[in-house]
């Protein structure tokens, strides 16, 4: 699953302020609550607002984000949710400026970004480790492997659509597939957005015409789409990935109760399939009620996590 991350800032006065005031009058700025994304309560006790980063377009970052935006308002916390591109994401995280995202891609389609911002984030768990970077066609395609792209350049157009540029999967697929197979002469991965990407598939799933898409698991396309992967004998894709949740450095401490329930999320294929599901097709942009049904339909997920 890749992904689209887009849009933050929170107070950088804080820390031009720490930066010009006495240790003294910093520690008394502390006290007040005064840390970076202002997440620190100074007076032992945690601070109820936290600040979740999330990428447009990953669905199973949108489903995540709106869960923990529910269990943690029910359990009294203020919830901010940030709408970012991957980028601006991390490098919000590394500075303080948003507390949590809950969908890194780990170890290779957020490589990058661990690489340059790793050092000032901390993993607080991972709640999905079957997640795979993916080129898939219609199900009526004679393509099985990606070997078979090979010398059909001309069939496609030299096209296989992508998602947002900025993304892990966008880099892999033209930067290693490509070349691996010896097809970066014929082919271009175009890059667009994901939901660009998914109304070109259905519009050719519904006209049964030709068509490769960069696509990962989990998605709900499989489950609503005729499509397949194709097999990627030499591993250019990587292997199966863990999705992570990942903080701020010292997000941990600052919020230790949360970390913890953190630290026990944990979805299977048919909890995420079934909540993405709601929100993505029947409470399209009302993501609220679509976890609210969800969670009532699955009463003991939560208190499995908080109780």
């Amino acid at each position: 699953m890749e992904g689209q991350l887009v849009r933050f800032r929170r107070n950088s006065l804080t820390k031009v302020a720490a930066v010009a005031l006495s240790l003294t009058l910093a520690a008394t700025v502390t006290a007040c609550g005064g840390d970076s994304g202002g997440s620190k309560s100074g007076s032992g006790s945690e601070s109820k607002e936290i600040t979740i980063g999330w990428v447009s377009g990953w669905d199973e970052d949108l489903v995540a984000t709106y869960l923990w935006k529910k269990i943690l308002q029910d359990k009294g916390y203020k919830v901010e949710l940030k709408n970012l591109d991957t980028a601006p994401l991390y490098a919000g995280m590394a500075k303080g400026d948003i507390d949590v995202f809950l969908d890194s891609w780990l170890p290779i389609t957020h490589e990058d970004y661990w690489k340059r911002y790793g050092d000032r984030l901390e993993k607080l768990g991972v709640w999905y480790d079957n997640a795979k970077l993916t080129i898939a066609v219609p199900n009526y395609s004679d393509l099985k492997s990606l070997e078979d792209l090979k010398g059909k350049g001309a069939q496609y157009d030299g096209k296989i659509f992508g998602i947002e540029a900025s993304s892990g999967l966008q880099r892999v697929s033209s930067t290693k597939m490509l070349p691996g197979y010896g097809i970066d002469k014929e082919f271009k991965v175009v890059p667009s957005s994901t939901a660009a990407m998914l109304t070109e598939l259905k519009k050719a799933t519904d006209a049964q015409k030709p068509l490769v898409v960069t696509l990962w698991r989990p998605h709900w396309a499989y489950a609503s789409l005729p499509i397949r992967d194709l097999a990627d004998p030499k591993g250019t894709m990587g292997q199966a990935e863990e999705i992570n949740i990942v903080g701020r450095k010292g997000f941990g401490k600052d919020h230790a109760e949360v970390a913890g329930w953190l630290k026990k999320f944990r979805m299977d294929d048919k909890q995420l399939g079934s909540l993405e599901d709601l929100a993505i097709n029947k409470y399209k942009g009302q993501e609220d009620k679509a976890v609210d049904e969800w969670v009532k339909a699955n009463p003991d997920f939560v208190k499995s996590i908080t109780g």
